[in-house]
């Protein structure tokens, strides 16, 4: 209500719009900063998985800040405007704009943002590219070319990704995996990956994320203007900028329902990607890296079932290996 009324009283239009969301955004930075700080250098070097020094913690914090106000401040100022001018379907039009935007975002995200924070080099000639290069083939992957990210300058955490789409798929491994698993371990690694792909699960996963956001954003069309969505949260004003805050706070309550679905569907798509890779390499390859992921990431073996129902997206390690040891070909 404070910064309500401290920016109506100088702004109005989309320049309130933007002033309110960054004000917001601003504060609920600062507020996070402390806890930031603490599971950094604190947690995360307990467990020694730490090693970002202060100087790249804020160094990372600036270029985050930076881009955040590069590409959020014409991305709400879009959003208000057509909020505002689109009529009654409003949130038709913000819903196309804002998969478009997506989608760009991840054709974009490879080769413009992630170079920003790390650096990335060509994988190296030699057994482990010889294999890798295989597998690609075997499994019918095109890519724009192999990567190592050197992750180790933040963090003892160990992965492979993929990132882009279409014609800029790039594969990129954390330097950290590279040194802690084997050639044939790597290479189940990157089969599971692969298996996410081939088993499109990333399609899926998008297409629900728009679908979702759709649905949300309908929702917002029809609680913009009731009055009581306004009251009962608190708030005496009611305009378009307000509604949009206040529905992104309450927000968790709409999702929290769906997160059991959500979790199992991500665990069934890690079940489905490792029987990918026990079809194209070894099993027995891919759960002595699980094991050692598992270790290295200091993942409870045993997890609470309620707990595992809402927030795990991957299935304890215990179940992937049991049914990777069913899968075992015959040597």
């Amino acid at each position: 209500a404070w910064l309500h009324g401290f920016w109506t009283s100088r702004l109005d239009g989309l320049s309130y719009g933007l002033a309110m969301i960054f004000s917001l955004l601003l504060l609920s930075g600062v507020l996070d900063l402390p806890l930031s700080l603490y599971r950094q250098f604190v947690i995360e070097s307990r467990y020694g998985f730490n090693r970002m020094t202060l100087g790249l913690f804020f160094t990372d914090l600036a270029k985050q800040s930076l881009l955040g106000v590069a590409v959020g401040a014409p991305l709400i100022l879009i959003v208000l405007w057509l909020m505002g001018a689109m009529g009654p379907l409003w949130w038709l039009y913000v819903w196309l704009f804002w998969s478009a935007f997506n989608l760009l975002a991840m054709f974009i995200y490879p080769t413009w943002i992630a170079p920003l924070f790390n650096k990335f080099s060509p994988l190296e000639d030699g057994e482990m590219k010889s294999r890798i290069e295989a597998l690609l083939e075997r499994c019918g992957f095109h890519s724009s070319g192999l990567f190592v990210m050197d992750g180790s300058k933040r963090s003892n955490h160990g992965n492979a990704y993929f990132t882009g789409f279409g014609n800029n798929k790039r594969i990129v491994f954390f330097d950290t995996l590279l040194a802690r698993l084997s050639p044939p371990e790597i290479e189940a690694v990157l089969a599971h990956e692969l298996g996410h792909f081939r088993k499109s699960h990333v399609v899926k996963r998008t297409v629900l994320m728009f679908a979702s956001s759709l649905g949300f954003l309908w929702l917002l069309g029809q609680l913009i203007d009731a009055p009581w969505f306004f009251s009962g949260l608190g708030v005496p004003a009611q305009n378009t900028t307000l509604a949009l805050i206040l529905f992104f706070l309450v927000m968790p309550i709409f999702t929290f329902p769906f997160s059991p679905l959500m979790s199992r569907l991500s665990r069934q798509h890690e079940f489905e990607a490792d029987a990918y890779a026990a079809e194209h390499t070894a099993a027995a390859d891919l759960s002595r890296a699980l094991v050692k992921l598992y270790e290295d990431n200091a993942s409870t073996l045993t997890p609470d079932p309620i707990h595992s129902m809402f927030y795990d997206s991957h299935p304890p390690a215990a179940q992937r290996i049991a049914r990777l040891q069913q899968q075992e070909r015959p040597a």
